[in-house]
């Protein structure tokens, strides 16, 4: 349960969130140390015994991990749980559960019916491989007890009474013990259920083991209401539009007349769906042409119909989508930001009262501090950030509580990556040459030759389109490569004699450009080695493990890859990448709402639509019998599922589905899948496709489009006034967290005091 204000929880204890990255709650243990803590004398007491200054050293260093992963502190804290706590969180137990979530949810494409062909399209494809009965299933009872231990460690770690209030552990239970009762039916019907109802539970777990995928999904569904009023305009203006467009053209008893009625406004169902496409432009400009070519008056209609839908009212809808969810998902980072502040705040509680001599004392030791840094499980750099702050009062022997919480905030700040210095030369020649070679401006030189190799290839390929494979002569072009990549190597060479090994290979841009150069190499040495250089007239299609041309190609093909190291060098260009970089690492969680809300409809998919699409019989077959008797749904018209080949797109497999399922998202002829379904099954059909083109194509690509936006501009706010060289020394530790860092309200002393006072097992009065 996620808490969104400063002072959450209640008397009885505070709710936290219990995914991978929160800690879980914990109830009063009869065997936990007791601490009194008065939050107006500020002061701390402690009934010590042999083993308690350890204990309060463990403690100390969980609730740092707890603040560096924005975790809830609300957990045992005695010796045992912390020990099982540590574990559970260690990057091998992680690591565990998440391969054992991917497991789980692979098995979709292996399971009836079968993903496991080379084509999805029915008239070429053979029979997938169906994995005997059992296989699968053994596979997936080894996960869902995985998920049992899960369960159960977490229930433990947080007690009952905070179990009970965690909705996502009660969803987890169930979700589990459903999981298993229709595993166990399914064995005892030998596999051959008409569905499986755990694959549609399955996401679930990779939901639960996010703590920012299920801030996302709250968020989410508390920005649904908020734009509600849009759509709900949305949905009259399309209906009025509708009623319009039916009235404007309604059938006539001119036969040649009734082009735009007969195609796109025949009946309520048939304008609405024409409509609705237009509102995404797939179907534009011919949804208009009939009437267009009649009378150019019509235009006007669907002009304003997209103008006013499509440029005003979606566009509208974006920017609410936006700034609510930006709202709300700001306010769910502000609990993440309270829980990092409320465990340092605990770990210098505990320290000070392991430090304590008397009543009064809020202090702790450094050497304690030191002690619990070198066992707390962080980045290495950032390690040594804080230790540097915390050697600064070593002279002193204690910190309070201001200068405990200010070594912390390196966490907060970014990383700088210092490359090792230069090599030191005695001769003056050979520093002289370092100098040179150091210089940027060899690098602008070494992206000019790159530039030209590109340029001489693409010139090569336009002169050779036209050739065949046996036609083309590949002497003049390995050549070329070979001078290019000898440069290659040369520029290599020089820039390690300049900076050194480790030196060269502190730059991303020298480890991408020097594998590439040396496997460049390799496959010139085999080229040249297999067709026996200088022998110009290569039979191009001659094979050993490769053809020449097949060889040529790879070759090309990494040169022009490599053509990518200008991007370091650009700044504006450096930024694009590495915010791209960013939102694979750091926004893992909307993709991974995605990625549920794909698995959902895709399983859907199959239950409904499978195998409805059957193409038709070879034209031999046809010969003989009357397409009538073959399907009275089949159409060749322009534009149809049909007459498009669109057979591959189907619901007959998970793996096909999915990729159905992006079309649709992308938009582009959405429509021809919806009227192909439709027309083989039921009208209802297209409420499927309606629905799948609201989630992800207006909710979560738009959500996802504003999300890249912040994220650019958060970077590109930081780093204009940086050089090219800066942004390359400077990592951004770009997180969701920090993004909105400005906007954070910090909490203050006496609101960590009272969730501190709440916490249910460190007892504090």
């Amino acid at each position: 349960m996620e808490t969104e204000s400063l002072l959450t929880g209640s008397v009885n204890g505070a709710p936290g969130d219990y995914g991978s990255r929160s800690g879980p709650d914990n109830e009063r243990a009869p065997s936990s140390r007791r601490m009194s803590y008065s939050v107006a004398r500020e002061s701390c007491s402690v009934e010590r015994d042999t083993d308690d200054e350890d204990l309060y050293v463990q403690q100390a260093i969980v609730f740092i991990e707890d603040a560096i992963q924005y975790r809830s502190i609300n957990h045992r804290v005695d010796a045992s749980s912390l020990r099982l706590y540590r574990w559970y969180y260690s990057r091998i137990c992680q690591w565990g559960l998440g391969l054992t979530i991917t497991v789980v949810l692979l098995l979709a494409f292996v399971e009836r019916p079968s993903s496991l062909s080379v084509s999805s399209d029915p008239r070429h494809s053979s029979m997938p491989w169906e994995p005997p009965c059992g296989f699968t299933e053994s596979i997936e009872i080894v996960c869902l007890m995985i998920f049992c231990l899960d369960l159960a460690v977490k229930s433990y770690l947080i007690g009952w009474d905070e179990f009970r209030k965690s909705k996502w552990l009660i969803g987890y239970t169930v979700v589990i013990s459903v999981s298993i009762i229709d595993w166990v039916l399914s064995v005892s019907m030998v596999c051959d259920e008409k569905l499986r109802v755990r694959r549609l539970l399955r996401p679930f777990f990779l939901l639960q083991n996010s703590s920012l995928m299920k801030k996302t999904l709250k968020c989410i569904k508390r920005t649904l209401p908020e734009i509600a009023s849009v759509i709900l305009l949305l949905a009259l203006h399309l209906c009025l539009f509708t009623m319009i467009g039916m009235l404007l053209f309604a059938k006539t008893e001119d036969p040649k007349k009734n082009g735009e009625w007969r195609l796109h406004f025949r009946n309520l169902t048939t304008s609405l769906t024409s409509l609705l496409v237009l509102l995404t432009t797939a179907n534009n400009p011919d949804v208009m042409i009939p009437a267009y070519s009649l009378n150019r008056g019509y235009a006007i209609f669907f002009v304003a119909f997209s103008v006013i839908g499509t440029y005003c009212l979606m566009n509208l809808l974006t920017a609410i989508i936006y700034n609510q969810f930006r709202g709300y998902l700001l306010m769910s980072v502000q609990t993440s930001i309270i829980r990092r502040r409320l465990g340092i705040r605990a770990a210098f509680q505990v320290l000070s009262c392991q430090g304590a001599q008397r009543a009064t004392e809020e202090r702790v030791r450094v050497d304690a501090v030191l002690e619990v840094m070198s066992r707390v499980q962080m980045k290495s750099y950032y390690r040594a950030a804080i230790t540097t702050e915390a050697q600064r009062f070593a002279d002193l022997g204690f910190m309070d509580r201001e200068q405990f919480r200010k070594i912390f905030e390196e966490l907060d700040k970014d990383r700088i990556k210092e490359h090792p210095p230069l090599p030191q030369y005695n001769s003056l020649i050979l520093q002289r040459l370092q100098v040179i070679f150091s210089h940027y401006y060899l690098t602008i030189f070494g992206n000019a030759v790159a530039l030209a190799n590109v340029i001489c290839i693409c010139t090569i390929l336009v002169l050779n389109s036209e050739k065949s494979t046996a036609e083309r002569d590949n002497y003049i072009l390995e050549i070329i490569n070979l001078c290019f990549i000898l440069f290659y190597l040369f520029e290599m060479c020089v820039k390690i004699f300049a900076f050194g090994w480790r030196g060269y290979l502190s730059y991303r841009n020298n480890i991408f450009d020097g594998f590439l150069t040396i496997l460049l190499l390799a496959l010139q040495i085999t080229i040249y080695a297999t067709y026996r250089l200088p022998y110009s007239h290569w039979d191009p299609s001659s094979h050993g493990v490769m053809s020449l041309w097949e060889m040529v190609r790879l070759v090309n093909m990494l040169i022009v890859f490599r053509f990518l190291r200008i991007i370091p060098d650009i700044k504006l260009m450096a930024l694009v990448a590495s915010t791209l970089l960013d939102l694979v690492k750091n926004l893992r969680a909307f993709a991974g709402i995605l990625v549920v809300v794909y698995y959902v409809f895709a399983v859907f998919g199959i239950w409904l639509f499978e195998g409805a699409i059957k193409p038709p019989p070879e034209i031999s077959v046809l010969s003989n019998t009357s397409m009538e008797n073959i399907t009275s749904n089949l159409t060749m018209e322009c534009g149809t599922y049909e007459q498009l080949q669109y057979w591959p797109n189907n619901f007959d497999d998970f793996a096909a589905s999915i990729i159905l399922l992006y079309d649709v998202m992308i938009v582009n002829n959405w429509q021809a899948f919806m009227d192909a379904y439709s027309r083989y099954t039921t009208e209802w059909a297209k409420i499927y496709f309606v629905c799948w083109w609201l989630t992800s194509s207006v909710m979560w690509v738009n959500l996802f489009v504003a999300l890249i936006l912040e994220n650019f501009i958060y970077r590109w706010d930081r780093s204009h006034s940086c050089s090219v060289t800066d942004v390359e020394r400077i990592r951004y530790e770009t997180s969701v967290q920090l993004m909105f860092k400005e906007q954070i309200q910090e909490p203050t002393e006496e609101e960590l005091l009272c969730q501190l006072h709440q916490h249910p097992h460190l007892h504090l009065h």
